[in-house]
């Protein structure tokens, strides 16, 4: 049995390239960095956990020894807290051709459309050069370029395509001019087997894409109506200037580790066009990709599709409502520590009790507001302030149970918070 070796087998692409590989007859293991992800994607699967970034030559060997086909499924959109793209897409193609020399070993290599050294983003640009390493410098290789990856799975692009088509009552008209081409996750994971069984000649440069190109807005009006929205009352037209304060803002929460598909990378690939030709795929002999209309209508859109795309939306105003509520809770507090005081000696609470009780009630709040803007702390700070919101509200109890009949309910409104915190503790997942 041909054994493949899976580059980011919990992703997007490479989950579906290991369940379709493994259905052709392959022994497939998976590789990725995240333990977490993995289970999640496959908990049968075989899996190898390491940093592709950070495995030398002499682990590439070890790695690779009774392998026949990688399928390198690995990649990141941006540099950020968690990614580095000349790690990821440059340095790791290089160790990874130098360790095969040897080995009668097919590298199948998913790109993407677009990618040239001279691009306008630095994803294109290393992708680009990552794959120049690999036409240099491997025997036996083959190299596809997806243009925009539909799936069932929401992540990165689609997830973002599907929260913008479900925006209430607007459907916003972004980036008129940008022609963007589909794919259907399916015909990459295809295409991959066809790489992988030899079906297609060594050399090959190939995009996947449907043959017909659209608007990025009809995209979305498509999108839209494939998910069973209401028609928008209003097609609004959003200026150029806004789009670059989005991105600009997420790229700087891509350094708090969130990869937000808002980020200028994604803009600027969205601004240039996702376009790819299907004309030297069908020369190799591969099959012809599936239209647009065609993927969404063997694409679910339930329930739960319509559910994931508010989600999306809400997900991101209430870690931001959370930390703005924590944050000037504690600052206030920290402002005017004599009220915050009298709010425990009034009612028979020492001093001495009552300046270390308000004072670290207060840094705790703080902590909290900010800690749920780091990406890797979220789900722990929003559990911090669960656990803090039941402190204050048993405290109250025992103490200024009074409070809880103030006409303007400062108790009360510990409750929605406490709401707040927990969904966005049980909304949390990276993939």
């Amino acid at each position: 049995m041909p054994r493949a070796l899976v580059l980011g087998g919990y992703g997007l692409i490479g989950s579906a390239c290991m369940r379709a590989l493994a259905g052709a007859g392959f022994s497939v293991t998976g590789l990725g960095r995240s333990r977490k992800a993995a289970m999640i994607a496959d908990p049968e699967a075989d899996w190898i956990l390491c940093d592709i970034s950070a495995t030398s030559v002499e682990d590439w060997r070890s790695l690779l020894s009774g392998v026949d086909v990688v399928v390198n499924a690995s990649g990141a959109l941006q540099d950020g807290a968690r990614d580095d793209l000349e790690a990821i897409h440059v340095q790791t193609m290089a160790r990874l051709v130098e360790a095969s020399e040897e080995l009668p070993l097919r590298i199948v290599q998913i790109s993407a459309a677009g990618v040239s050294e001279e691009a306008s983003t630095a994803f294109f640009r290393t992708k680009a050069r990552g794959d120049a390493i690999l036409q240099d410098s491997a025997a036996d290789w083959v190299i596809l370029r997806p243009t925009l990856v539909l799936s069932p799975q929401a992540y990165g692009g689609t997830a973002l395509l599907r929260a913008g088509a479900a925006l209430p009552l607007v459907l916003p008209q972004i980036l008129p001019e940008a022609q963007v081409q589909t794919v259907h996750v399916d015909d990459v994971a295809a295409a991959v087997v066809a790489a992988a069984r030899g079906d297609i000649p060594a050399g090959t440069i190939a995009d996947l894409t449907e043959a017909e190109a659209r608007s990025f807005p009809d995209l979305l009006a498509q999108v839209r109506r494939w998910q069973g929205w209401a028609p928008p009352r209003f097609r609004s037209k959003v200026p150029g200037f806004m789009l670059r304060w989005l991105g600009r803002g997420a790229d700087v929460l891509g350094h708090l580790g969130w990869r937000s598909p808002l980020r200028t990378t994604a803009l600027q690939a969205l601004s240039d066009g996702i376009r790819g030709d299907p004309t030297t795929w069908a020369q190799a002999g591969g099959t012809a990709c599936r239209s647009l209309e065609q993927s969404l209508a063997q694409l679910p859109s339930t329930r739960q599709e319509r559910l994931f795309a508010r989600a999306f939306l809400l997900l991101p105003m209430a870690i931001g409502v959370l930390s703005l509520f924590w944050c000037l809770s504690g600052l206030i507090t920290l402002l005017e520590p004599g009220r915050a005081m009298a709010v425990l000696t009034d009612r028979a609470v020492p001093g001495w009790i009552a300046l270390p009780v308000s004072t670290g009630g207060a840094v705790a709040d703080i902590a909290l507001g900010v800690a749920i803007l780091w990406r890797p702390w979220v789900i722990r700070a929003a559990l911090g302030m669960l656990g803090l919101s039941l402190v204050y509200l048993i405290g109250s109890l025992v103490v200024a149970a009074d409070l809880w009949a103030d006409p303007l309910g400062p108790m009360v409104k510990v409750l929605p918070g406490l709401a707040l915190a927990g969904l966005v503790a049980g909304l949390m997942e990276e993939r």
